[in-house]
């Protein structure tokens, strides 16, 4: 069928909310306004750029507080320890050591405003879906039945939909795809993302997933999500790195990333 499937990010949850609990309009609220920010970069008249964004968030959040006592203490464990991992990353708190709920609370102080912000968003849902296999396998899920449903040429998977799109892919290898594009991935980000992905990593290697026949990834040097920003040397197979200069303050968000220049050449062979 052709076409481009986008898979999103952290805190689209609302979306959800907002269309009254419907996966459905929750993804089309969203691809309306992916089409903005894409026509924004390639320029051109308006048009749908996308046939739908596969829809993932509320597998990741409904329910999350019926668990019992332990359910909800295990849940804020693995957040915190996203939390840290993540800032150690950044080179903030390595050499602190002490409990995990008063390493967290230090560090958000630590943290900027739009840092700590991010992170507040960035490690809950990063841990539900590393930690809670049955949400993370409905996440992934809902994403490969978009693709299998759309047959896309392009796949563009921003932040951690990147992480859910490259399982599912391995997870549906008769899935094919021409590109696949990586925009703000953490997907090499180590003691986080990387050493848990599914398949596990070979001799501290990922693959591009056998379906896709070439793999762009674009992070801005400043994204706080995308460390490292280039993967060549944590996966075979990425074809292409782009690394840009977004915005000092917008530095993650889906709107900069699909309006970026960078994305062009690449999108416009399968642009009709």
């Amino acid at each position: 069928m052709g076409g481009i499937v986008g898979v999103h990010g952290i805190g689209k949850y609302g979306y959800y909310l907002d269309a009254g609990g419907s996966a459905g309009g929750a993804a089309e609220a969203m691809r309306l306004k992916w089409d903005r920010y894409l026509r924004a970069g390639l320029g051109g008249e308006a048009r749908p750029y996308f046939s739908e964004i596969a829809f993932y968030a509320h597998h990741l959040r409904e329910g999350q507080q019926a668990g019992g006592r332990r359910a909800r203490a295990a849940a804020e464990e693995a957040t915190q320890r996203v939390l840290v991992e993540w800032a150690r990353n950044l080179g903030v708190g390595e050499h602190v050591t002490g409990a995990l709920k008063s390493f967290t609370g230090w560090l958000l102080g630590r943290l900027d405003a739009r840092s700590a912000a991010f992170a507040e968003l960035f490690a809950p849902e990063v841990a539900v879906y590393l930690t809670d296999q049955a949400r993370r396998e409905r996440a992934r899920q809902a994403v490969a039945d978009t693709i299998r449903r759309r047959e896309p040429s392009v796949v563009i998977a921003h932040s951690l939909g990147s992480v859910v799109a490259y399982e599912a892919l391995w997870a549906n290898p008769e899935l094919r795809v021409d590109l696949l594009v990586t925009l703000g991935s953490p997907l090499g980000m180590r003691n986080v993302v990387f050493e848990r992905l599914l398949p596990a990593p070979v001799n501290g290697r990922g693959e591009r997933p056998k379906g896709v026949a070439r793999w762009v990834n674009i992070a801005d040097k400043d994204d706080i999500a995308a460390i490292p920003p280039d993967l060549h040397e944590s996966f075979a197979g990425v074809d292409v790195e782009e690394l840009v200069n977004l915005d000092w303050i917008d530095f993650h968000t889906a709107e900069k990333y699909l309006g970026c220049p960078a994305l062009d050449p690449h999108l416009r062979p399968f642009l009709v």
